[in-house]
């Protein structure tokens, strides 16, 4: 069983972090809102303790908690498994029986007892984004934590705010950075355009992920539209327009993550976009305003599918590099 361990943040103790990380996404699917609304509707029995928590709260205020899967729960001597496996568009029934059948499998390899050594591999990046403030838009992604990790590793300081509450906070507070994050369906469901306006207002620097980018080319004209085969957690080589911004020091191509069914059709590009880097497979990646501080991909960095050469970190550092201290 996996063991995570994490510093919290001021103004928030053991319990938020349990209560924001349950249901996990690895037994939800993503986005979570989404996927656990889908869930309640079309699942006919319950997990009951399959991918639960076990652990303890200590009086101290700690919390350590595991989460309860590739485990057997015996009960008046009979012995229950419980197995899952994740549903991707194109995923082939078989396998995923097959999937199920291994992990349960596993607990026989739990009996050998075999020492695995790994290599620090860890590699060291500037704090391109020491002192500077970001916002980061949340449209219910359940990996938006992620992306604010890799942002605040870059020694920036974050705010992750809901969708619906991002303008208050854009009146309200002042930021090097806006960041607007993936998410489920379309632009116009989190009412991006308005977003987008107030940032451009404000003459707040902005980089969007995903569902970002989607809605920065509608907000200036450009049409989207939808892939023939939908490209949810899949690797492609992304071949690099302009090695300058935020694709500095990647080479001509890299190896990133994709989670999209829309995408921005690229003879409607608006005038003012710049297309920065384009998929193996033709579609547009990347983009840049040519006269605004906005830029934005349509893969996402934070993923391990960006992994490779530390390729989505780069980018993310690239970024801060971006921005100056008090843009607007």
């Amino acid at each position: 069983m996996d063991h995570v361990e994490g510093v919290l943040r001021e103004n928030f103790d053991a319990v938020d972090a349990f209560l924001t990380h349950m249901w996990v996404v690895t037994v939800t699917g993503a986005p979570k809102i989404w996927a656990m609304n889908f869930i309640e509707r079309y699942e006919k029995s319950p997990r009951k303790w399959y991918a639960g928590a076990v652990g303890w709260f200590g009086f101290n205020g700690n919390l350590n908690t595991g989460l309860v899967l590739r485990t057997v729960r015996i009960e008046k001597g009979i012995a229950e498994v419980r197995v899952g496996a994740t549903l991707l568009y194109d995923s082939v029934p078989e396998s995923e029986e097959q999937e199920t059948r291994l992990k349960a499998s596993a607990f026989l390899d739990m009996l050998q007892n075999k020492e695995l050594k790994c290599k620090n591999i860890a590699e060291t990046f500037a704090l391109t984004g020491k002192g500077k403030r970001v916002l980061l838009i949340d449209h219910q992604d359940s990996f938006v934590h992620t992306l604010a990790n890799y942002i605040r590793q870059t020694g920036a300081e974050v705010s992750t705010i809901r969708f619906d509450k991002a303008v208050h906070y854009l009146q309200k507070n002042n930021y090097d950075l806006v960041v607007l994050s993936p998410g489920p369906g379309k632009p116009s469901d989190f009412k991006l355009s308005a977003t987008i306006d107030a940032v451009i207002a404000r003459g707040i620097p902005l980089f969007g992920v995903c569902l970002g980018l989607q809605g920065l080319v509608e907000h200036f004209g450009g049409v989207l539209d939808v892939l023939e085969y939908p490209m949810h957690g899949k690797p492609s080589m992304i071949n690099v327009m302009d090695a300058s911004g935020l694709f500095t020091g990647l080479g001509s191509s890299f190896k990133a993550g994709r989670y999209h069914s829309l995408y921005a059709r690229l003879k409607a590009m608006p005038d003012v976009l710049s297309v920065t880097a384009m998929s193996d497979d033709g579609v547009v990646m990347a983009i840049s305003h040519r006269h605004l501080p906005i830029h934005a991909v349509q893969f996402h960095p934070e993923t391990i599918l960006s992994l490779v050469n530390q390729a989505g970190f780069k980018i993310i550092t690239n970024l801060m590099g971006m921005v100056s201290k008090d843009a607007q």
